[in-house]
């Protein structure tokens, strides 16, 4: 991870998610984890200040320019205190029903831009002897990959907790930034922020035409000119796709990876392939119910892509992509609509459709960022959806991790809706399983639920075609136990990527 300094400026696309936010369409990203035993809430709070010098984005607050004349910095916050960012709460019936409407509760809230953009709720009193961790982060901070920041440096590969690390010094910290300082260093790196994109941008030009110019991308135009026209038509409204008017519902589902990656293996498609072919088989069945026609209908998906380069990976901020996924709903066979989910996803790679949506938001953020300020807002205005919904696949460890000792059980993700996208959808794979974190509109979508029914017979059926047979449960492996205290684990907290 490179050096964080305070008076970091956000970038284009990191400062969109600000300029997007609305009350009602909070962009934050997050997740709902569940642990074996009760973790107790001291302890847990000293565990993350011990943790935070690995993070130290997560000590600062941002700080926007006079007149938007820059995008806003992450400067030191003076007042920062954990514990306006690191709560307990406990439930009353302890039921995986009251934790999902709580989680909801939580993510529907914007969160307090004069703190630093995370927070963490421990909840006690889960059924089972469990407790769980609902983690928000903003998304102006982090994107799918990078989003669980923190808990990466909570989460540990053995059952013991590594010793604690000194904590920062107050006087490191620097001076919060005055007025004029502010808006001169604006407009000084908003001119140089401009001039570096227009020539990325004119580089990265070069280098797709170049690659599209290739004959080996002959054919893949071919194909593409085929699905042009369901991308340039307006998005057809699914049932959810109306104005977002209530608090946020969550519902969940979780599947075997072994199981998705031997479908994939079988049908040469790739694990996202099979994701969005079971996603979209419950569309389908969500469509019907509410009496929707689905012949010539498509679903359109926003995918995003994961575009960062390792050598230049700062741990923080957002650097994808997306592709624009259309997908054919009357197709009734699944091993059919796998096959049309692998050519279509396949033909967006081969012709680069994610590098020219990366191309087209580099020339985006060369506008001047108070042009950028103004035109968020007015992105309500739209009056269709550009999408059905989104929906995003982030790989994690296929390994036990443990928070003080306590292993973690489920990992669910979050991610926000809005824009008339009344559902969405992430997706994270770990410990040999893939977590389905569904996000609603209790409004547009008041039967949430019946859609986690669809995505359970939508991979059912999908399973049953590929001809994958379900192996036999194995034993139940014994309970790891901690390690005294005199023995810690030294071994970095890993990455969830």
């Amino acid at each position: 991870m490179t050096q964080v300094r305070a008076g970091d400026r956000l970038t284009a696309e990191d400062a969109a998610f600000l300029y997007l936010e609305k009350d009602e369409m909070p962009l934050h990203i997050g997740s709902v984890s569940t642990f074996d035993g009760v973790i107790p809430f001291e302890p847990l709070l000293e565990y993350v200040e011990s943790r935070l010098p690995l993070i130290p984005r997560y000590r600062q607050r941002l700080v926007t320019p006079p007149f938007h004349v820059g995008h806003p910095t992450w400067e030191d916050d003076p007042d920062f205190d954990l514990r306006k960012h690191v709560f307990l709460t406990t439930l009353k019936r302890g039921t995986e029903t009251e934790l999902r409407k709580l989680a909801g509760n939580v993510f529907g809230r914007v969160m307090d831009r004069t703190k630093p953009l995370w927070d963490l709720l421990l909840v006690h009193g889960l059924d089972g002897g469990r407790c769980g961790l609902i983690a928000r982060v903003h998304h102006c901070l982090a994107d799918g990959v990078s989003g669980a920041g923190l808990m990466n440096v909570m989460l540990n590969a053995e059952a013991f907790s590594p010793p604690a690390r000194a904590k920062p010094k107050r006087d490191q910290r620097r001076p919060f930034p005055g007025a004029e300082t502010s808006l001169a260093d604006a407009l000084a790196s908003s001119y140089s922020e401009m001039v570096n994109r227009v020539l990325a941008a004119q580089s990265a030009t070069l280098k797709i035409l170049e690659g599209l110019a290739s004959e080996q991308n002959v054919g893949g135009f071919q194909e593409l000119a085929r699905m042009i026209p369901g991308m340039l038509t307006p998005v057809e409204r699914l049932p959810f796709n109306r104005p977002l008017a209530g608090p946020r519902r969550i519902a969940w589902a979780r599947y075997s990876l072994d199981e998705v990656k031997a479908i994939k293996n079988s049908r040469g498609a790739t694990v996202n392939d099979v994701v969005l072919t079971v996603l979209a088989g419950a569309i389908q069945r969500y469509a019907e119910l509410h009496k929707v026609a689905l012949k010539n209908r498509l679903l359109r998906l926003m995918v995003p892509v994961n575009v960062r380069a390792k050598e230049n990976d700062t741990g923080y901020g957002n650097q994808v992509s997306m592709l624009p996924v259309n997908i054919p709903l009357d197709i009734r066979n699944p091993l059919k609509l796998l096959e049309e989910v692998t050519q279509i996803t396949s033909t967006l790679k081969a012709v680069h459709v994610a590098e020219l949506m990366s191309l087209f938001g580099t020339w985006a953020g060369a506008t001047p960022a108070p042009v950028q300020a103004l035109l968020g807002p007015m992105a309500a205005l739209i009056p269709l959806p550009s999408f059905n919904m989104v929906c995003t696949n982030v790989p994690g460890p296929q390994f036990p991790l443990y928070a003080l000792g306590h292993e973690m059980l489920t990992y669910y993700p979050y991610v926000p809706i809005g824009n008339e996208m009344g559902v969405c959808c992430a997706i994270q794979s770990y410990n040999q399983r893939l977590y389905f974190g569904m996000t609603g509109d209790v409004e547009a979508a008041p039967d949430l639920d019946g859609l986690k029914v669809f995505l359970d017979r939508s991979f059912s059926e999908l399973r049953k075609a590929a001809g994958i047979t379900r192996p036999r449960k194995p034993r139940a492996r014994p309970h790891p136990v901690a390690a005294p205290a005199t023995q810690p684990n030294t071994a970095p907290a890993p990455l969830i990527h």
